[in-house]
């Protein structure tokens, strides 16, 4: 099965990042790639809650999702869509982080809700708040495709090795790990955590990402690391996008998730203990 890990530099215009992605899975598709995946925050990144209120959606209206299921349908292909942000109808007026699995048919397979916030200071100069806009999802998705059973889940939910242990036991042999990784915390954690999920599980991990300086009209902006990644199940590194926006190939054999879980198979040696 070839994947395509398409690698964003979205700005805060959902409509100017649609283009740019709906560009980057046509090279995908022409390059022979099936499964598709697209980063975290796909439709755009931004810091002011207002501005996000102006052109975020409802899932049943978003242009984005609307586009890319059609775009999956038309070319046949299993689409990651990493996630999008959107509005929700919950009292407190929070967005939700959502990933959704779009089938060949355009159909939506899967959703998923990113269930860890990312409140943390960074730096005395970066600091975020995350449960502030968005609110958590609270169910763990494994969902069953032709090429093998695939779990879900967003960014900063790769620090929670827990989730991960829950989707490869319940049966997924893919993890899709979209996200927009700071800079800083990239640089020094991305590639360490995301082969430690793999290792962990025996599972593939298909991580797209964004990347560089997003810029935002209110003049304000982010740094992401890149570094897209592709991990197969014993740990080794099969793709790495680097620094530029762009499609990423990767060709999996899942007969590799059953080789790495024979060798060693801690997934069935859990043990009951007691403390602290």
């Amino acid at each position: 099965m070839r994947a395509a890990l398409i690698q964003l530099n979205v700005s805060d215009d959902p409509q100017a990042n649609l283009v740019q992605t709906l560009d980057w899975c046509r090279q995908a598709v022409a390059g022979g790639a099936g499964f598709l995946l697209t980063p975290e925050m796909t439709n755009g990144l931004s810091s002011s809650r207002d501005h996000q209120r102006s052109v975020f959606r409802h899932e049943e209206d978003d242009e984005t999702l609307a586009a890319l299921r059609a775009f999956a349908a038309q070319a046949g292909v299993w689409l990651l869509i990493g996630s999008l942000g959107l509005l929700t109808h919950d009292a407190d007026g929070r967005f939700a982080n959502r990933s959704f699995l779009i089938g060949p048919e355009g159909d939506i397979r899967a959703r998923y809700d990113k269930i860890h916030m990312f409140d943390v200071n960074v730096s005395e100069t970066e600091v975020y708040r995350e449960s502030a806009s968005y609110r958590p999802g609270g169910r763990a998705v494994v969902t069953e495709v032709p090429f093998g059973p695939v779990g879900m889940a967003v960014c900063y939910d790769l620090r929670f090795p827990h989730l991960f242990r829950r989707l490869a036991q319940g049966g997924a042999r893919v993890l899709t790990i979209p996200a927009a990784f700071n800079h800083i915390t990239g640089a020094a954690h991305w590639e360490t955590l995301v082969r430690a999920r793999a290792i962990e599980t025996g599972c593939f991990v298909l991580a797209p990402a964004q990347t560089g300086f997003h810029a935002e009209s209110q003049g304000k902006g982010r740094r992401t690391h890149g570094h897209s990644l592709a991990v197969a199940p014993w740990g080794e590194v099969l793709a790495d996008a680097g620094t530029e926006p762009g499609v990423t190939f990767v060709d999996l054999d899942l007969s590799q998730v059953d080789q790495a879980r024979g060798r060693v198979p801690s997934l069935h040696h859990d043990r009951g203990f007691d403390g602290p």
